[in-house]
């Protein structure tokens, strides 16, 4: 199966090349979809420089926000599976053979990267451990509100079956992403089927990007989609 990485990205001028070399590394049939949001701090003179024919780049003339980035990346994509890749080194896509695995034996049309399960995410600092007990009490009402099982509702590391991520009909232009796309997958009563993966977490003096309104957006959009005809 051929496999679309989708990197929304914005000012990450400090992680963007190294994070598109390890991407490329992995041993998959792959293409690369970056989309530049709207970048200030010379991301895109990086950008510039990779010439490669599996890798294709976007520029959104402003900041749009990761779910629009998404967005705009989902019609270019060819591939049978999707994977979202932030443009961080929060995450190692030496695990994308493991997350695509349950996808390509046919178990399941949809994987999502835990954090929780591989147990060292919480016990890096304690503004990481603020961010874990935010992800936490979004998964628990993730599972409250739809009867699912998932560990980690936030994680950036969520694949799809190209076919069922492009038919949700996303709304989301910022961080909602995350809940929107997984209230719409549960509603359809689709398993979300998770693998243990690590985390190299930053802070937000390092450039995280996530502040607490946005946990504020995903309950509602949580609980809006629970409920909306």
């Amino acid at each position: 199966m051929r496999l679309s990485v989708i990197i929304p990205t914005f000012n990450e001028l400090g992680t963007i090349e190294e994070v598109i070399n390890r991407v490329q590394q992995v041993s998959a049939q792959k293409e690369i979809i970056i989309v530049d949001d709207g970048s200030t701090d010379g991301t895109k003179k990086i950008l510039k420089s990779f010439n490669m024919d599996n890798i294709t780049v976007i520029y959104h003339n402003r900041n749009m926000g990761k779910g629009q980035a998404i967005r705009t990346a989902l019609p270019v994509t060819t591939g049978d599976i999707i994977i979202i890749q932030d443009a961080d080194l929060e995450y190692n896509p030496e695990e994308y053979l493991k997350l695509i695995e349950p996808i390509e034996k046919g178990k399941t049309e949809v994987v999502y990267g835990s954090r929780i399960l591989d147990g060292k995410f919480k016990s890096v600092s304690f503004q990481n451990f603020i961010f874990y007990l935010g992800g936490k009490s979004l998964s628990m009402l993730t599972n409250f509100l739809y009867r699912a099982n998932i560990t980690d509702e936030p994680t950036c590391y969520k694949v799809f079956k190209s076919d069922i991520l492009k038919s949700l009909n996303l709304k989301c232009k910022g961080f909602e992403f995350c809940p929107e796309v997984t209230a719409k997958i549960l509603r359809q009563g689709i398993k979300i089927h998770e693998v243990p993966i690590s985390c190299n977490p930053r802070t937000i003096k390092e450039g995280k990007k996530i502040r607490l309104k946005d946990w504020f957006v995903a309950i509602w959009i949580l609980i809006k989609y629970r409920f909306k005809k």
